[in-house]
């Protein structure tokens, strides 16, 4: 029997200390419910229960009520008891100020912050808590004088330069801020990382330029008066290389190479990076610098001649206002640096390149089909190189309308790799072939089937062909507008533009009004503008935009109205007024940025 009673006592008081335990934890759920709510009388009662159990828990909630009920004696009171309890007065001392100030006693107020700062313990941790309860109460300045206190007194052992900086940046002091920023090289050259984070994301918002700009004056100054520190002109590069100023980047990239580095790897990852920006005639000069200064390296060459040629293709055939004599130009490119660097397993980008332009440019088909099966039985051929020829075999067969066969070369990509980026891009093309010979429903299963096998965002080649296909077979139950329309597609692919806008246009007589019209358009837009006959996709594209704004299509059609203005028809006003308006009217595209950028140029911004 006393063994029952023992046992019944210990259940007892296990159950009650439970009790004891929920209180508190309920006082403060209901605490904070009511002070969120705005029912401070109500939560000031669950406050005082919660300081007596947990007072640095409870002190600001508990603060802030006296002073929304305005019981400012109360506050104080609360203030002063506070202080007899905790091991750091100074931030307690804002509160007091921040209490008079709420009264407009500045001179009291001012008594208090002054003794706030007198009162500060001289390490790290207290000299940030004092400027944060500084910002808090909305005395940045103070929060500055703190930072530059704790900088005198611990003698260098911690700068305070980020918390300085950031105070700076909040007080709208663009030169200060960039002066402490720009002491990290020299003063604590290990937290450069943590520098470009914050750069970084600043100058994602410096939509003018302005903070770009006194950063590169600020560094320029410091590497003339240090021009032999490596992490300053390393600085001035990044930057460069955010600003997208690549010209300026190839320049300071050369210094660097000649001074620091003399590896070649930087100018080569910046070639990289200007093709895969667009910016061709600088990823030449990169490539040439490597090819003039790195001959002995056989690997640096060798990958430097190659990718040259390959950003010289892009840049001559990507504008669609290539002449003969351009193409001419190329091609003997090709077989020149082909004649150097030999047949083999590592030049197999560079002969798959030049049958590319053979059979879609040259208009040399079978000579194209014959080279990529010759270069498809060289030993040693990585499967990667492998998969790519593959898919322009694929390509090329569809220009024969061998489709069929087609869909083997791209069906043995998908299948070697079924989770790799060349698998994606492999079932998109297979998609596309149904959707070249009509067969939707199966192009659809493809398109659905790589939409869900990966995490990763499918092209934009694949997404537009599934909302293409999607829009015009769920809306419309007569499939034959997009028979045509995919016939007139298949024939453009093909080169055979002239049929294709027969197609078109017959589509447009047929079916006036269909779902597709801003797509016919476009494509005919794309079609002209491949023949340089630019007036004509103007117009074209200037119909997407005006009666069908609020397409898909709208952006790219007024970004390329832009670009044919500013690079093809060399007027200055009107592409900076189309500009503009993509900027104000498509403040979403994938172009915005571009747009931006170009836009600046053009009004004589000063961006470098």
């Amino acid at each position: 029997m006393n063994i029952l009673k023992k046992g019944f006592a210990v259940v007892l008081c296990l159950l009650l200390g439970n009790i004891l335990m929920a209180q508190p934890a309920n006082d403060w759920m209901l605490a904070n419910q009511y002070f969120n709510a705005g029912e401070y009388e109500k939560a000031l009662v669950y406050f005082e229960k919660r300081y007596d159990f947990d007072p640095m828990g409870s002190y600001e909630g508990y603060l802030k009520c006296f002073i929304a009920l305005r019981q400012y004696s109360e506050a104080e009171k609360l203030i002063k008891k506070h202080i007899k309890k905790s091991d750091n007065d100074a931030p307690l001392y804002v509160d007091w100020g921040s209490l008079y100030e709420i009264q407009l006693d500045d001179a009291k107020a001012k008594e208090y912050y002054d003794k706030a700062i007198k009162e500060l313990r001289n390490d790290q941790n207290s000299y940030i808590t004092l400027a944060q309860k500084f910002i808090e109460k909305g005395h940045v300045d103070k929060a500055v004088s703190t930072y530059q206190s704790g900088r005198k007194n611990m003698k260098g052992a911690y700068p305070f330069i980020f918390e300085l900086a950031d105070a700076y940046g909040q007080l709208q002091e663009s030169d200060k801020m960039i002066e402490e920023y720009l002491s990290i090289p020299e003063v604590a050259p290990e937290y450069i990382p943590n520098l470009q984070t914050i750069l970084q994301n600043k100058l994602n918002t410096d939509f003018e330029g302005a903070l770009a700009d006194k950063l590169r004056s600020g560094l320029l100054k410091k590497i003339q008066q240090n021009p032999d520190e490596p992490t300053l002109n390393n600085l001035l590069y990044w930057l460069l290389v955010q600003e997208k100023d690549f010209d300026t980047a190839l320049m300071q990239a050369k210094a660097l190479d000649k001074r620091f580095d003399r590896n070649g790897q930087r100018i080569m990852s910046l070639g990289t990076l200007c093709i895969s920006n667009q910016i061709y005639s600088t990823a030449e000069d990169c490539f040439q610098y490597l090819i003039d200064n790195y001959k002995e390296n056989r690997g640096i060459y060798t990958h430097a001649r190659q990718q040259q040629i390959y950003a010289l293709d892009m840049r001559i055939t990507s504008q669609n206002n290539y002449t003969p004599a351009d193409l001419t130009k190329l091609s003997n490119a090709y077989d020149e640096a082909i004649s150097e660097l030999g047949t083999n397993a590592t030049t197999a980008d560079l002969m798959r390149g030049r049958a590319h332009l053979k059979a879609f440019y040259l208009h040399q088909i079978d000579e194209a089909d014959s080279l990529l099966e010759v270069l498809i039985t060289i030993p040693g051929i990585t499967p990667e190189d492998l998969a790519q020829i593959k898919l322009e075999l694929g390509d090329i067969l569809v220009l024969k309308n061998e489709v069929w066969d087609a869909l083997l070369y791209y069906g043995q990509v998908d299948k070697d790799f079924k989770h790799d980026e060349l698998g994606r891009e492999a079932k998109f093309r297979v998609a596309r072939v149904y959707y070249y010979e009509g067969q939707f429903d199966w192009a659809s299963g493809q398109l659905n089937v790589l939409k869900a096998a990966t995490t990763q965002l499918i092209s934009n080649d694949a997404m537009s062909l599934a909302l293409l296909i999607q829009d015009n077979i769920t809306v419309d139950t007569n499939p034959i507008p997009l028979l045509i329309y995919s016939k007139a597609d298949l024939l453009a692919f093909q080169n055979k533009g002239d049929e294709a806008i027969v197609l078109l246009d017959s589509l447009a007589k047929e079916f006036p009004g269909h779902s597709l019209s801003d797509d016919l358009y476009f494509k005919k837009a794309e079609i002209y503008a491949k023949r340089s006959d630019y007036d004509n996709a103007l117009k074209l594209y200037n119909e997407v935009t005006l009666h069908y704004g609020d397409d898909v299509l709208a952006d790219d059609s007024q970004f390329r109205i832009a670009d044919i203005l500013e690079n093809i028809k060399k007027d200055k006003p009107a592409a900076m007024a189309a500009y503009e308006l993509m900027l104000q009217h498509y403040p979403g595209s994938l172009f915005i940025m571009e747009a931006r950028k170009r836009f600046r140029a053009l009004r004589g911004d000063k961006i470098n």
